[in-house]
C-alpha cells in the first residue's frame, strides 16, 4: 500500500520535548521526531502522514510528520554515523551505533531482565526497582520511535530509568543498537544492575496467536537466557478485558512461555489465583504496588489502576522478582 501523505502547514505547536513535539497541521492533531526530520514551527510547510488515521488505526488518532519542507532539507548526518536505522525505507538515516564503540560484555553474569509484552507494563515494572541503575530497552512489536513514549519521561524525571536503548527497527533513544543481544551485553558492560525491554506504545496485533508484537518479549527473554542472564516475564493480566483471550492471564502470555527455549520465571503477585500453565513461576507479595506508582501516569487500554489493579500488580510483581536478583 503506497503511502498516504498530505501537504500542510504547521498552525500550532502544543506540546515540545526535546525528541518529541505535538503540533496541529491545519488545525489536526500531528506528532514530529525533531531529530529525524528536523525542528518545526508555526507556518513551517510540511508534509504528513496521514494513513493511520484515514483507517482508525494505531498511531493514536494523530498524523505522523514526514518532512519539513521550510526547515528539514538537507540535515547533516550525526557526527561519525554511517550505519543506518530503517534502511531502504524513506526515512532511512544514519545513527552512531554502539556495537562500534566496541564495549560489550561477553557475558550477563546473572543480570536481571524483565521482559515485558505491552508497553504500559513498564511503569509498574521500574516503580518496583527504584534504587535499582535500570536500563530499559525497547523492541519492534509496537511504536519504533522511543521517544514517543510519554511513560519514559515519567520515568526519567522520577530517576526510575538510567539509560534507554533503541533495538532496531526502533530508533530515537540515548543509544542504537543492531540487535537485542547487543543492547543487554552493552548494559551489562556500563555496570545496569536491570534491564526492563519492551515494545513501545500501540502493539501490533492480528487477533491471532502468533501475530502480535508481545513476542517480542520472546526475543528478549532468549537472548538474556543465552547470555547467561536472569530473565523475568511480566505477565499480561487482566480483569475487565472486553476480549476473551486478554480476560484473565492472557494468551500472549502462554504463546511466550510456550516459546522460550530457556528457563524464564513469571512474576505473579501472592494470594491472586493462576492458571496451571502459568510455570515456573515466583509468587511476592505485590500489595504496595500503589503506593510505589504514586504519580506515575498508569493506563492500559484507556484502563487506569483503579479500573484494572490486576494488570499493573502483576507487573509489579515482575519488577519485585527481578529486584530480588540483583546483585
Amino acid at each position: 500500500m503506497p503511502l498516504s501523505l498530505r501537504r500542510g502547514t504547521v498552525s500550532a505547536i502544543d506540546e515540545e520535548h526535546d525528541r518529541l513535539v505535538r503540533l496541529r497541521v491545519d488545525g489536526v492533531a500531528c506528532v514530529a521526531f525533531p531529530r529525524v526530520t528536523g525542528p518545526v514551527a508555526v507556518g513551517d510547510e510540511v508534509l504528513v502522514n496521514v494513513q493511520a488515521r484515514a483507517l482508525g488505526l494505531g498511531s493514536g488518532g494523530f498524523d505522523m510528520l514526514h518532512a519539513n519542507l521550510t526547515r528539514g532539507l538537507e540535515i547533516d548526518p550525526e557526527p561519525g554515523a554511517h550505519v543506518m536505522v530503517l534502511p531502504y525505507t524513506p526515512l532511512q538515516h544514519a545513527v552512531r551505533h554502539a556495537e562500534e564503540d566496541g564495549k560489550l560484555a561477553g557475558r550477563l553474569a546473572g543480570l536481571p531482565v524483565i521482559c515485558c509484552s505491552v508497553h504500559s507494563q513498564v511503569l509498574p515494572v521500574c516503580a518496583a526497582l527504584e534504587g535499582v541503575r535500570v536500563g530499559y530497552v525497547q523492541l519492534g512489536g509496537g511504536a519504533l520511535p522511543v521517544s514517543l513514549s510519554d511513560a519514559l519521561r515519567a520515568l526519567r524525571e522520577r530517576a526510575l530509568v538510567e539509560v534507554v536503548v533503541a533495538v532496531a527497527p526502533c530508533f530515537d533513544a540515548d543509544v542504537q543498537c543492531v540487535n537485542v543481544w547487543s543492547a543487554l551485553a552493552w548494559c551489562a558492560a556500563h555496570d545496569l544492575q536491570a534491564v526492563v525491554c519492551s515494545v513501545g506504545p500501540g502493539i501490533v496485533g492480528t487477533g491471532t496467536r502468533l501475530g502480535h508484537g508481545g513476542l517480542a518479549a520472546v526475543e528478549a527473554a532468549n537472548a538474556a537466557a543465552a547470555l547467561d542472564g536472569a530473565p523475568v516475564l511480566a505477565v499480561r493480566v487482566s480483569e475487565q478485558d472486553s476480549r476473551e483471550r486478554h480476560r484473565g492471564v492472557s494468551h500472549h502470555a502462554q504463546a511466550i512461555l510456550d516459546l522460550c527455549l530457556g528457563d524464564v520465571t513469571a512474576g505473579w503477585p501472592t494470594g491472586v489465583g493462576a492458571p496451571s500453565w502459568l510455570e515456573p513461576r515466583q509468587e511476592v507479595d505485590a500489595s504496595g504496588w500503589r503506593s510505589a506508582c504514586d504519580g506515575l501516569p498508569l493506563s492500559f487500554m484507556g484502563r487506569g489502576p483503579d479500573e484494572d489493579p490486576a494488570f499493573f500488580a502483576a507487573a509489579y510483581a515482575a519488577g519485585l522478582v527481578a529486584r530480588a536478583k540483583v546483585a
